[in-house]
């Protein structure tokens, strides 16, 4: 997959199974993860450099990109400018 114009294809963290109390959280229960690795970083757009980098650990919004499955696995495409930061 390669991304066009701004935008970046990110692999989601796995959701946490555990709370740092060591409580187990249901299936149902499990928050829709913020961070994940970046995959594929397309040119740019309108001469515009990216910033994010392939191997980046990076924070979005929580409800940014659009979901997609490729491979057997699941991916968000999202452009640059809904990812917050770069871990």
């Amino acid at each position: 997959m390669r991304p066009i114009a701004d935008r970046v294809i990110i692999k989601p963290a796995p959701a946490e199974d555990k709370t740092k109390g060591g409580i187990i959280i249901p299936d149902t229960a499990k928050e829709k993860p913020q961070r994940g690795e970046v995959i594929a970083v397309g040119p740019g757009k309108d001469g515009n450099l990216m910033t994010v980098q392939v191997g980046d650990i990076v924070l979005y919004g929580k409800y940014s990109g659009q979901e997609i499955h490729y491979d057997g696995e699941d991916y968000l495409v999202m452009r640059e400018e809904d990812i917050l930061c770069i871990l």
